[in-house]
């Protein structure tokens, strides 16, 4: 398998984004494994562990002074869930996770950009991360008029990034319909997903992409998006202008 895999890095891009990458060598990781969901049992675990503590986020909500900021920041916290950047992910780490992220000093009018932008929308897509990660998501969505939004996954089973499956185990697809980007890739790359997918994120009005993977792969995407994400990584901290774990809710420059 290393072979196979050492074989596909040498025919990258190297100007190719991150998750081009590893989609590339994932793919190669199933075919030789004969495994469609190597990480499918991470994924249950963190589904559980994040359901379990679904009545604790809720009433943290509930009881603050700004339930919408709290459910934005509780998301973010989820994003810490994300096999892709590190493998030590834990209960004590996503509860160091939740109290950084609701004491972390958000960028200048950045929440307040974002409540105006979901207030004003008709056709919202969130666009979703990883596995576990989607039930911080449900917190941030039943702050929102759930009516308005359309959940999106990946379309094919690929690190611990949200599938169906995920949406439907937590209880995400009662809540707003669910719809599958026809990719592997661990984030957005429009031109990697199906045309149906397409023609829904261009109809959107808003699009609110979770995570490190959808940052990369949309900042450069039409439409008006707000990109939430915990940063993991020095390359994205460059990129946005920020420290490592820093909390960032962020429109794309140039809407």
């Amino acid at each position: 398998m290393l072979r196979a895999v050492a074989e596909a890095v040498s025919k990258m891009d190297m100007d190719d984004t991150p998750p081009s990458m590893g989609q590339v060598i994932h793919r190669v990781v199933r075919e030789a494994t004969g495994v469609d969901d190597p990480y499918r049992e991470v994924k249950d675990r963190f589904n559980a562990l994040a359901l379990s503590l679904y009545e604790r986020l809720k009433s943290m909500v509930r009881e603050s002074d700004d339930p919408f900021d709290t459910a934005v920041r509780l998301a973010v916290a989820g994003n810490i869930i994300d096999f892709g950047v590190r493998s030590d992910i834990d209960e004590e780490s996503l509860e160091l996770s939740i109290s950084e992220s609701l004491a972390w000093p958000l960028e200048d009018g950045a929440l307040d950009a974002l409540r105006r932008a979901v207030d004003s929308a008709d056709d919202i897509l969130y666009v979703g991360d990883n596995a576990g990660e989607i039930v911080f998501d449900r917190v941030m969505i039943e702050e929102m008029d759930a009516d308005k939004v359309t959940f999106a996954v990946r379309g094919a089973p690929i690190i611990n990034d949200v599938t169906m499956r995920d949406a439907v185990e937590v209880g995400l697809a009662d809540l707003v319909p669910i719809i599958e980007n026809g990719s592997d890739a661990p984030g957005t790359i429009l031109s990697d997903c199906s045309q149906e997918f397409r023609e829904r994120f261009l109809r959107a009005d808003l699009i609110i992409a979770k995570g490190q993977g959808n940052y990369e792969t949309l900042s450069q995407a039409p439409g008006r998006i707000f990109f939430v994400l915990k940063v993991k990584c020095p390359v994205i901290a460059r990129d946005i202008g920020c420290e490592v774990g820093a909390v960032i809710v962020r429109e794309r420059a140039g809407f």
